[in-house]
């Protein structure tokens, strides 16, 4: 079977090439094409667990929702956790592999490459179009002899690339013909197009340079794209400069969440930023906290070194007044563990810290343990449905003053019954290991207008606003900014010269 492929690399992380290969994602899906994403080797500690219990980069997530397809992890054979600064937890095919330092893992990873094919291959002859996406940049040349993720994988894919360069950060003809020059000549040759992104102002500015640098090149800019206000998902954690820090006068709710050292699945709060009335802010020190409607403490890739930041930079103590001073909580995975009474790891699977003391607003205790948790989930909290998925190392224990939040029903389609998470007394503080539990419109909504009555307002009604709708206008939109700023002729003149049988 013929296939069909592109690749995008950027020349530096954030340049938008994920952005963009969901927009060929959505584009090929409305001309009828079956289209899924694909990335060998994710670095992220945003990830998402399939309906079979793997787990996956969430940016080959939004894609597949992109191309109207079931996240597959085929599509991400390839993740890596850091867990410390020179460490990772390395997962492959969805299934922890092992926790390897930087030099182990790049000592190790050629004999990946193997099951990196498999998974191509394998939706190679399932589909008509496969969209690549690198990682950083594929001129990372203390990196490039071991490359399984930008030019290996296209030489392995034998894929053309398109070099996406963010023109918003300064330098952007500079770092376009460093990144191409770099290369080796018959890498160079793959590059087949560029695209400069996040642009504002005139573009008849660009016309002169984008002359020269085809020149100095050989390689043609085929679009110009503007910076948007388009509302994806972000993938890595630098996205987090960009989010407000302040809150929005002209919204009802203050919701502050607290940007962790370690912050991992920060797109839980999502489905809280298109809610009308809500106002989401991002916290990184004692003095920007106040006292919040709702306080969120976000998943963490190292709960007990992301407690001990948080006590070294006065946030714990100042989550702790906010809430005597009449904040609401809502803590999810590792934040939920960090609202405990104590937090154990004699295996020192996390980090060297045996054992601490949590911020005691929860009365649990949790323990680490090797054995990891990815599954998809359905759970019952009242009368609501709630649908997420969870992604941790350690068991939770309660004690007389907390409640379950949630009875786990089904975890991977299989039926079951468990319990989850905790709520305090006066149901101030509830702590879950369910991730995406904000995407669950109603309980949100619910939760949201309790805040309300609470402060003497009036519930909001007939705003149950679905994220799916939601994101897939974005992917519309996207979309649509890409056809309108490249040469689509060019563009698909790449496309098409891609065949491999």
């Amino acid at each position: 079977m013929a296939i069909q492929s592109i690749m995008f690399q950027g020349t530096a992380s954030d340049a938008g090439k994920s952005w963009l290969a969901a927009a060929v994602c959505r584009l090929l899906a409305n001309k009828g094409q079956k289209v899924v994403p694909f990335k060998s080797q994710n670095m992220a500690l945003n990830s998402f667990i399939t309906d079979q219990g793997d787990e996956m980069g969430r940016a080959q997530v939004f894609q597949a929702e992109a191309a109207r397809v079931k996240p597959d992890v085929r599509m991400n054979p390839i993740l890596l956790k850091p867990s410390t600064d020179k460490a990772s937890q390395v997962i492959v095919m969805g299934k922890v592999l092992a926790d390897m330092d930087a030099a182990s893992y790049y000592r190790y990873k050629p004999q990946l490459i193997p099951q990196i094919m498999q998974a191509y291959d394998t939706l190679a002859a399932e589909n008509d179009v496969i969209v690549l996406e690198g990682a950083g940049s594929p001129a990372e040349i203390n990196l490039n002899q071991n490359d399984i993720v930008n030019m290996g994988m296209a030489r392995m894919a034998d894929s053309p690339v398109i070099l996406v360069a963010d023109i918003d950060k300064g330098g952007v003809f500079a770092s376009i013909y460093g990144t191409i020059k770099l290369m080796p000549p018959a890498d160079q040759q793959r590059v087949k197009g560029i695209i400069i992104n996040k642009f504002r102002g005139d573009k008849s500015l660009l016309e002169a340079g984008n002359k020269m640098i085809e020149e100095l090149t050989g390689i043609p800019v085929i679009g110009v794209l503007p910076m948007s206000n388009i509302d994806i998902d972000e993938e890595d954690s630098v996205s987090l400069t960009r989010k407000p820090r302040r809150k929005d006068n002209a919204k009802d709710l203050d919701i502050a969440v607290i940007d962790l050292d370690k912050i991992s699945n920060f797109t839980d709060v999502h489905s809280l930023k298109i809610q009308p009335d809500v106002s989401v802010r991002y916290v990184l020190q004692a003095d920007e906290l106040g006292t919040p409607d709702l306080l969120i403490l976000p998943g963490s890739k190292n709960t007990n070194e992301d407690l001990a930041v948080l006590r070294d930079n006065g946030l714990a103590d100042a989550i702790v007044q906010a809430h005597q001073n009449g904040s609401r909580i809502v803590g999810i995975c590792g934040g939920y563990q960090i609202l405990g009474r104590m937090l154990y790891d004699p295996a020192g699977v996390e980090s060297p810290i045996k054992e601490q003391s949590g911020l005691g607003l929860l009365d649990i205790e949790t323990t680490f343990n090797n054995e990891k948790t990815t599954t998809q989930a359905v759970a019952k909290r009242n009368n609501y449905t709630l649908k997420g998925y969870e992604i941790h190392m350690g068991s939770t224990k309660r004690g007389p003053n907390a409640v379950p939040f949630s009875v786990i029903q089904e975890t991977n389609g299989k039926a079951e019954n468990r319990e989850d998470g905790a709520v305090n007394n006066d149901e101030t503080i509830i702590g879950t290991y369910l991730h995406g539990i904000f995407d669950n419109p109603y309980w949100t909504r619910h939760l949201l207008n309790k805040i309300r009555i609470a402060k003497g307002m009036a519930p909001l009604v007939n705003t149950n606003i679905s994220i799916s709708d939601y994101k897939d206008q974005q992917y519309e939109r996207l979309a649509q900014l890409f056809e309108q700023n490249v040469d689509m002729e060019k563009f698909n003149q790449i496309l098409q010269n891609s065949i491999r049988l």
